[in-house]
Formats: structure tokens, sequence, C-alpha cells
């Protein structure tokens, strides 16, 4: 076997449980949408708004797993004992923002979810489900600290078994809330966000006993104010980026909103396709960010920089034989969807330029995770949102809109900068300034 081959089967195995948990969380959303779906459309709705809320509110503490898991990844490549500094500096942040953030926004809920429903019965709805919800944002934080660690040290297993587990029980307790199955109390789509908090808090005590019973990390201290900094500092940029990421995505629909319904409905099936169609290059990158960071951990500049090359070829590989039925067969994967002829017509063209786009995007999916390995979170985030909102919506904007080019045309100008964007993080990656960015 070639050094090449050898290197891309170690990120294949790194990756193929991440891949595996992720697909399992977007199936987990389908199956919600199923339960509260039975509930009516207001329900549903609600439940929607709810959701993509607390999204939003997550944003702001995912920075955490990056952040942990670089460092956990140089401190295990340079051999360090105390590999989980990053994870006790973690979990403090975690806690000391995860907590005052969930009650903020537990009592704001209804001026949050206001901004995005002004319907009385479906905002209802939103801020019960929300405020269910937000309760557990403290877990989601503290469990991207645990993941983060545990990938960093490349045990990327865990994270599957485990998410499987609280994914089970997730949809057991939801319908049993939400029908009122089992005897336990009927409470519609309350149940469906009740069940969700305590699927997270069994997520949180699963990862927490695993880490302790495998190697009581901290010694029960409190990590130092230099570890709390530097974890500090990788994550904050990345939240950053992940919130006005998301933001993009409202502004998109806003867009599209601009130019008709059936724009707004051709638009949200290729967004979800894309987003769920790229995860295996998201998996790939976080395996990239772990094997990067225990290189540079090494001091070994230029295995770091093979591994970003290797991870990117793994991910356009797997992304290709993904796009491959969008190019080819556009038709039969939009009547999935409708049965209105029109709108698989007025979807066709632009589903065959979102598969292009996602073999396009495999290079800023695996770069940017892989640079996030070497501590470069602030190079992504300004050439994340730079990207995102100085170059993709305005476009868009003037050439859907302005110009009357609809859909096809904000879906030619993404294409663009998907292209653009891919080819920037390559330049960057080829450039190797990142390298001076080390944590």
């Amino acid at each position: 076997m070639s050094p090449v081959v050898r290197r891309q089967s170690r990120v294949m195995r790194l990756a193929l449980p991440i891949m595996l948990g992720m697909l399992s969380q977007s199936m987990l959303n389908l199956v919600d949408a199923a339960l509260v779906g039975h509930l009516g459309q207001e329900a549903l709705a609600g439940v929607g708004i709810g959701g993509y809320t607390m999204f939003m509110m997550t944003a702001l503490v995912f920075g955490l797993s990056s952040s942990v898991q670089s460092q956990t990844a140089q401190d295990l490549g340079a051999g360090k004992k105390a590999v989980s500094r990053s994870l006790g500096a973690g979990l403090l942040l975690g806690a000391l923002v995860g907590i005052p953030l969930s009650c903020i926004a537990w009592w704001q809920a209804p001026a949050l979810i206001t901004l995005l429903s002004p319907a009385d019965d479906v905002s209802r709805i939103a801020v019960e489900y929300f405020r269910w919800r937000v309760i557990g944002l403290t877990a989601i934080a503290l469990t991207l600290c645990f993941r983060g660690y545990w990938n960093g040290l490349q045990h990327t297993h865990l994270y599957l078994r485990i998410i499987v587990i609280v994914h089970v029980f997730n949809v057991l307790v939801s319908a049993g809330l939400i029908y009122g199955i089992a005897g336990l109390p009927k409470l519609g789509a309350n149940g469906a966000g009740i069940g969700t908090t305590l699927s997270l808090l069994l997520g949180l005590v699963i990862w927490a006993s695993v880490t302790v019973k495998k190697n009581r990390p901290w010694g029960y201290r409190l990590p130092s104010l230099g570890a709390v900094r530097s974890t500090l500092y990788l994550a904050f940029p990345h939240s950053m980026q992940q919130l006005w990421f998301a933001a993009g995505y409202v502004v998109l629909f806003w867009l599209l909103g601009r130019i008709g319904t059936e724009s707004v409905a051709v638009g949200h099936v290729l967004v979800n396709l894309s987003l769920l169609l790229i995860l295996p290059g998201v998996g790939v990158g976080i395996a990239a960010m772990s094997l990067v960071g225990e290189a540079l951990g090494r001091d070994d500049q230029q295995a770091a920089h093979r591994w970003g090359i290797d991870a990117l070829s793994v991910a356009g590989m797997l992304l290709t034989v993904l796009a491959l039925p969008m190019l080819l067969f556009p038709t039969t994967v939009l009547a999935i969807f409708f049965t209105d002829h029109g709108l698989i017509q007025l979807g066709t063209l632009p589903l065959q330029i979102t598969g292009f786009m996602i073999v396009l995007d495999a290079a800023a999916l695996v770069l940017a995770q892989a640079l996030m390995g070497a501590g470069a979170q602030r190079t992504v985030m300004l050439l994340t949102l730079s990207m995102q909102w100085l170059v993709f919506l305005p476009l868009a904007w003037w050439v859907g809109i302005g110009m009357e080019y609809g859909l096809l045309g904000v879906w030619l100008v993404q294409l663009f900068y998907r292209l653009l964007n891919s080819g920037s993080f390559l330049w960057v990656w080829q450039r190797r300034r990142w390298l001076a960015q080390t944590c």
C-alpha cells in the first residue's frame, strides 16, 4: 500500500464515525418533523421556528468544539501529559457562557421568536418549544467540549456510539411525550422540546462518565487562566462564524421570498439537500483537524500540510459520487419532493448547479477545518464571512432581484461564490502562512 493510500485510509477511518453520527442527526431531524407534523401545520411551523432559533443560540457556543479539538490534537502530537488542559478550560467556559445565556434566552424568548414569526398561534408554540430546548444549551456547550476532546485524541468512534444512544432515547421519549404513550403526559409540541433536552442531558452524562472513567483528566482542579484564554481565543471566531453564516441563510431565503413562493419552495429543497450531502466533507474536515493538529504538535509541518491535501482528495471523491444523481438525474431527484411539474422544471438546472457546488465545496469544507487544527480560526472566520456577506449575498440580490434572473440567477451566483471560496481556502493552505498561527 502506497503512503498516500495509507494516509487516505487513516482519514477515512477517523471520518467515517463522524459522518455516520452527522447522518443520524439529519435523520433525527426528519423523524422529529414527522412526529410533530401529525399535530398540524401550526405545530410543525412553531417547532421549526423554535428549532432554528435554538440553532442560532447553539452557534454562540459551537466554537468550543473546534477550540478544544485543535488544542488537544496538538498536545497529543507534542507528547504532553496534560492533554486535557483545553477540555477543562472549555468546560469552564461552557458553563460560564451557557448558564447565563440560556437564562437570558428563556426570558427573552417571545422577543426572539417574534423576529422570525409574526403569527400569534405559531409564535406561541415556538416560544414554548424554544424555552424547553434552551434549557439544554449548557448541556450542548459542555457536550461540544467533550466531543472536541475525544475527536482530538482521534477516538471518533465514541461520538458515533454516544449519539446513536442519545438519538434513540430522544425518539422514544419525544414520541411518548408528544402523544402521551406509555403513561407519559400528552404534551404536544412541548413534548418534542422536553424529549430533546432530556436526551441532551443523557448524552452529557455519558460523555462525562466515559471521560472520567478513562483518564480522569483534570485532577478535579480549575484550569489555568492561560488555558482559558487560549480556548476562548480559538472558540470565539468559530462561534461568530457559525452565527453569521446561519444568519446568511436567513437573508438568502428572504431574497428568494422576494422572487416568489415557488423559488422559496425549491430553494428550501436545494439547500437542505446540499446541507445533507456535504456531511461527508464536513466529517473528513473534522478528521483533518485532528491529524493536522497532531502533526503540528510533533513540529512536522510537512506532514500537517500533506494531511490537508490527502483529506481534500478523499472528500473530493466522496462528494463527486454523491453529486452524480443530481447532475445526471435531476428531474428524478426533484420528483421525490415535488409533484408539480412547474416546480420540477424550475428546480432542474439549479439542482444540477447544486451538484457542481457540492464538489467545489470540498476544498472549503476540508481546509477550513484543517486550518482550525492549526489554530487559524480567525483566518477561517474572516474568509468565510467575507465571501458570504461581501460577495455572495450582494451579488445574489443584484442578479436575482435587480437583474430579474430569479432563482437560476441566485444559484449561478452561488456557484461562482463556492468556486471563489474554495479557491481562496486552497490558496491560503498552499501559502502555509497558517503555520505561524499554530496554538
